[in-house]
């Protein structure tokens, strides 16, 4: 993917579709800004893009190293002491792996240690990595991680997290009686988007769904939106927003926004379904099976 932030032409008008081509690329004629990293904004992309989609990035977070590594390498020296190693997010598999190969280890050295992910896109993760997987919730929250690890009392966990990263799960799992050592294997960072992009969002041709994938995009558009003076109500007025999930909705209504989309699969298929269904009207869990095989 190239390194412009637009993927549509700064003078492009809008297309309407005809019926033929609303069946087979339902957002056609849609303008639909993504918040996620640029480096991990191409999966949804090119989805919306196939679907007919006109995408404008706006990227709202940043992804970066933790600064000190000592308790993340402590862990991992310690690493077949555990039970259980937990991760909810892809980018706390890549991050681990990361800091497993400066400290000369392996993946090997969890020993007998099961695995749990927080959802299907860190569950491919860690089997790219050669890491089988033992628990995928059924709902991809730390809610779900907790309900499928059952009883833990007496169990050593390492959960692998942002730095910013909700304290539910640690916290549930030391209820249930766990040692847990909870470390940020990775920082993310709210990156105010750029007021160029804002322009572009908000102009005469404004976009018609932002999606938010966590928490921190939906902060990071709305430190841009400050950054030039745009009260938020009044700047998205008009636009759908869409969540990845109801964590990343109740962090929208902290700010008095409303989601008009919130996924009920918590996966990029899963948004995008959402999306196909709000812009078509139809219920979004009979589009499910078509759109996750995309």
């Amino acid at each position: 993917m190239t390194t412009n932030t637009s993927r549509m032409a700064p003078d492009d008008q809008p297309e309407m579709a005809d019926a033929s081509e609303s069946a087979e690329r339902p957002l056609a004629g849609r303008r639909i800004a993504i918040t996620r990293p640029r480096e991990q904004a191409d999966a949804l992309a090119r989805r919306l893009e196939a679907l007919g989609a006109r995408v404008l990035l706006l990227p709202a977070i940043r992804i970066a190293p933790i600064e000190d590594t000592s308790p993340l390498d402590a862990a991992i020296a310690r690493l077949g002491a555990y039970d259980w190693l937990v991760f909810t997010s892809v980018n706390g598999v890549r991050a681990f792996g990361d800091r497993l190969a400066a400290t000369g280890r392996r993946w090997d050295d969890r020993g007998s240690a099961q695995v749990a992910a927080i959802g299907p896109a860190t569950a491919r993760a860690l089997e790219r990595a050669g890491v089988p997987v033992t628990l995928t919730p059924d709902e991809y929250v730390a809610e779900g991680i907790l309900e499928g690890l059952g009883m833990v009392a007496g169990q050593r966990l390492l959960l692998a997290r942002a730095d910013i990263a909700r304290r539910a799960l640690a916290e549930g799992l030391r209820l249930r009686g766990a040692e847990v050592d909870e470390v940020a294997a990775y920082r993310t960072i709210p990156l105010p988007v750029a007021p160029e992009l804002i322009a572009q969002a908000f102009s005469d041709q404004r976009v018609d769904a932002i999606t938010f994938t966590s928490s921190s995009t939906a902060l990071g558009l709305l430190q841009g939106l400050a950054a030039v003076g745009r009260e938020p109500a009044e700047a998205l007025r008009g636009v759908a927003l869409a969540a990845i999930g109801p964590i990343t909705a109740a962090t929208l209504r902290e700010h008095d926004l409303e989601p008009a989309i919130v996924a009920e699969e918590y996966t990029i298929p899963g948004l995008t379904t959402a999306l196909v269904a709000y812009f078509s009207g139809r219920d979004a869990s009979t589009d499910a099976a078509s759109q996750g095989a995309m």
